[in-house]
């Protein structure tokens, strides 16, 4: 009977199912369009995966620049790890073998040794200027999760966070999706250099008042995604008293912090707090992850950083739902408790990433192509908004975005899916491929702008 069963829907397909269950509903979130992937920034990914550029295979194919990974220095990880295979992940301790215990439950607060080599490791890319209590350290699966659990437990359904633009598209889904929670856009503008103003809080603030809805928190990322700079601590100070005036909760992700080309250039939010001997700390939450900064993000190891009791005893309850394997603790933890080897690799990473944004800018500079002036991230934001023609408008970036993808084979990510109000910026990403295929990436911009007679 059931080969039977198998038989039919081999040779009919799946459409007679679909057809016979129609009528079987599902969730208000299952069937809500809040998973924002039809944004054009995951169409773009889309583009890439029906036809990947590869070197000696598919040399024709969609060069992705559309994903924010460091790959610049994995060697260095890699080999870190070769050097230290009989890590604490495996080695025996006290008779005991590790994989019987990473195999047995393990408390959802995690690994207090790894926990303390977070804390230590987010030290060190601030140079050691703040410190990092672990007990107040969330272990969560990457920063993604960590995004969507400080909305859960700051803010109900209906409640919206406010977010600079331009912000990264996956906070439409990360935030909203499974939270219910809304996204109120600050809006941001090239005139400061996008930069977050007293003014643009103000009016964002009041836009959602008028609406009935309420502002549980304000979101930042620094430094910036799809940006690629850092705050000034000026700004951050007048963030944070905003949300004291406001009453309103600060989330700060800080997942690039270690890509900042020079330390002294970044300020997390956690010295802005010490130099006013945290007041208005209780408000204040950070996100980090090891995604960024060490190019990691298959092993999912994100954090949330709270300086409220109630969060931390609230967030680490829920992160239960997201926890980080024992056995990828108990590989890093080490690793990251390792301090020289920390320094090495924070010092060379900033070194190799700024060479990279160089040699982006520069070959976009020979395309006639500007960008903003960035300091830190893994991509740059780029305006092509003077090849917009007689079409200045959204319209005429996705006509523009769809020329990149479709006829110069290369996945960048427009503007609009950033939520930037000025039609013609793009972001385009450089740390994710080798040098020689960013190269290749250049040299298709420079054909393409040279064929629509935009470098005479």
């Amino acid at each position: 009977m059931v080969a039977i069963e198998v038989a039919e829907l081999s040779s009919n397909g799946l459409s007679k199912v679909a057809e016979q269950f129609a009528s079987v509903g599902l969730s208000k979130v299952a069937v809500s369009d809040s998973h924002a992937e039809n944004s054009r920034y995951f169409g773009g990914w889309k583009a890439y995966d029906e036809n990947p550029y590869d070197e000696l295979t598919n040399p024709n194919g969609v060069i992705q620049m559309g994903l924010a990974e460091n790959q610049v220095s994995f060697d260095l990880l890699e080999d870190y790890l070769v050097k230290h295979s009989d890590s604490p992940a495996t080695a025996p301790k006290n008779g005991i073998s590790k994989f019987r215990e990473n195999a047995f439950f393990q408390d959802y607060h995690g690994l207090l040794t790894f926990r303390k080599a977070m804390a230590s490791f987010m030290e060190s890319i601030r140079e050691g200027r703040v410190k990092f209590d672990p007990e107040r350290v969330v272990l969560t699966a990457g920063a993604t999760a960590a995004n969507e659990l400080i909305t859960f437990v700051l803010a109900d359904p209906g409640d919206a966070l406010l977010i600079p633009t331009p912000y990264y598209p996956g906070f439409d889904r990360d935030l909203r999706w499974r939270t219910g929670v809304e996204i109120v856009p600050v809006h941001c503008d090239s005139s400061n250099d996008f930069q977050v103003t007293p003014n643009a809080l103000e009016e964002a603030f009041n836009k959602a008042t008028s609406m009935n809805i309420k502002v549980r928190g304000l979101l930042l990322t620094n430094p910036s995604n799809p940006l690629g700079t850092s705050m000034q601590r000026s700004v951050l100070e007048q963030i944070l008293n905003f949300a004291a005036q406001k009453n309103i909760h600060l989330v700060v992700d800080e997942i690039y912090s270690g890509t900042v080309f020079s330390s002294s250039e970044f300020i997390s939010i956690s010295e802005v707090l010490e130099a006013r001997n945290y007041k208005d700390a209780e408000r204040v939450h950070i996100v980090y992850s090891l995604s960024k900064d060490l190019g990691l993000p298959g092993f999912r190891i994100g954090t949330i950083y709270s300086y409220n009791d109630h969060v931390v005893t609230t967030a680490r309850r829920m992160s239960s739902f997201s926890l980080i394997s024992s056995h990828t603790q108990h590989l890093f933890a080490s690793m990251l408790l390792d301090t020289e080897f920390t320094k090495i690799y924070i010092q060379t990473n900033r070194e190799r990433l700024r060479k990279r944004y160089e040699m982006i800018t520069q070959g976009l500079k020979k395309a006639r192509i500007d960008c903003l002036k960035g300091n830190a991230g893994l991509f740059v934001w780029m305006n092509l908004s003077p090849f917009l023609g007689d079409n200045p408008t959204i319209e005429g970036e996705i006509e523009l975005w769809e020329s990149f993808v479709h006829e110069v084979k290369l996945n960048i990510s427009p503007g609009s899916s950033c939520h930037c109000s000025e039609p013609g910026w793009f972001r385009g990403c450089f740390a994710n491929m080798s040098e020689k295929t960013l190269d290749v990436a250049l040299n298709r911009i420079y054909a393409f702008m040279e064929e629509r007679g935009k470098l005479e």
